[in-house]
C-alpha cells in the first residue's frame, strides 16, 4: 500500500438528541368527562385510531328534549297535512274558498319547515356527541397521556402527545462550526452506548440546517436509519465535519501492536514505530513515523 497525503474531513464529536420529526397532539373537541381512555405511554397507535372518548351528560339531556320537540312538531305537521287534504277536497266539491285552501297550504309549509329546523338542531347535537371521540392525528408512539378516566376536560385540552414514527437526530452546534455544515453533508453517529468510537459509527445525512442562531448554537437535523428503537430524548455522540485537514491514512490491517507500541512494516521488511490518530471507515490516521510516498506491507 503506497501512502499518500490526502485531505480528509476534520471531524469533531458533538452530542445529538433523538427527536421525532413532528410531535403530534391529540386534543378534546368538546368539554366533558373522560369516559374511556384506550392508550397508555409507550403504545403504538395508527392514524385515526380512537384513543379516548369524552362524554358530556348535558348532550344526552338535550337529545331527549329535542326528540320530544321532534315528536310534537311531527304531530303538528300531520294535523296540518290533514287540514290541507280536507281543504283540497272541499275545494274540489266547490264548498270552500281558495283563501281557505291557501291558508291550509301555508300552515303545512310552516309545519314542514319547523320540523326540518328541529331535525337540523338534532343533527347538531348528534355531531357534538360524535366529536366526543378523540382520534390519533397520525401514526406513531404515545409519549405522554396527561389525563385519566373520569377527569373533566375543557374543549381543546390535550389528551395525548404522539411522536411520529420517523425519528431524527437533532444537533446543536457551536456557531463557529455552523459555516461548514450544509444540507446533504454526511455525519457519523456512534454506536448505541458510544462503544467502538468512530470505527463503529453509522452514517447519516444532514436533512436541514436551521437558519437561526440561538444562544450561540445552530440547530441541524440528521437522518439516520434504524432509530425507531431509541428513546425520544436519548443522547448519542455524533462526529461532524468542521473543515478539511491534510493527513496520511493507512489501512487498519497494516498497523499492528507490540509491547504497547504501534508498528507498520515497510516494503523492505523494516518495522517502523508510528503514532496513530483517529481510526475511521477509511483507515487509521498516521501522525508520525512514515512519510508521503512510502510503501507498506499489509497482511
Amino acid at each position: 500500500f503506497v501512502l499518500r497525503a490526502q485531505e480528509i474531513d476534520d471531524r469533531k464529536a458533538v452530542i445529538a438528541t433523538v427527536e421525532p420529526i413532528r410531535q403530534l397532539v391529540a386534543r378534546a373537541r368538546i368539554g366533558g368527562t373522560v369516559a374511556q381512555l384506550k392508550v397508555h405511554e409507550g403504545d403504538v397507535v395508527a392514524a385515526g385510531q380512537e384513543i379516548a372518548r369524552v362524554v358530556d351528560q348535558k348532550l344526552s339531556l338535550q337529545m331527549q328534549a329535542i326528540d320530544s320537540r321532534v315528536r310534537s312538531q311531527q304531530a303538528a305537521r300531520d294535523k296540518a297535512q290533514l287540514d290541507f287534504d280536507r281543504a283540497s277536497e272541499l275545494m274540489r266539491r266547490g264548498v270552500s274558498t281558495q283563501a281557505q285552501l291557501d291558508q291550509a297550504k301555508a300552515a303545512l309549509d310552516i309545519a314542514d319547515r319547523n320540523l326540518s329546523a328541529i331535525r337540523s338542531d338534532r343533527d347538531v347535537i348528534v355531531q357534538q356527541s360524535a366529536e366526543g371521540a378523540v382520534f390519533a392525528p397520525g401514526a406513531g408512539r404515545v409519549l405522554t397521556v396527561p389525563v385519566s378516566a373520569g377527569r373533566v376536560l375543557m374543549p381543546g385540552e390535550t389528551v395525548a402527545t404522539i411522536a411520529e414514527e420517523q425519528f431524527i437526530l437533532r444537533l446543536q452546534l457551536p456557531e463557529r462550526h455552523a459555516r461548514f455544515m450544509r444540507a446533504g453533508d454526511k455525519v457519523l453517529m456512534a454506536a448505541r452506548g458510544q462503544e467502538g468510537g468512530m470505527k463503529a459509527a453509522q452514517e447519516g445525512v444532514v436533512r436541514i440546517v436551521y437558519p437561526e442562531i440561538t444562544g450561540g448554537r445552530v440547530i441541524a437535523d440528521v437522518d439516520v436509519p434504524d432509530l425507531g428503537n431509541y428513546f425520544v430524548g436519548e443522547r448519542t455522540r455524533v462526529y461532524v465535519s468542521t473543515g478539511k485537514r491534510r493527513t496520511i491514512l493507512a489501512p487498519t490491517a497494516a498497523v499492528f501492536e507490540r509491547a504497547g507500541l504501534k508498528f507498520v512494516r515497510l516494503k523492505g521488511g523494516n518495522e517502523i514505530v508510528v503514532q496513530t490518530g483517529e481510526a475511521g471507515p477509511e483507515g487509521v490516521e498516521i501522525l508520525s513515523g512514515v512519510a508521503d510516498g512510502e510503501t507498506l506491507l499489509t497482511p
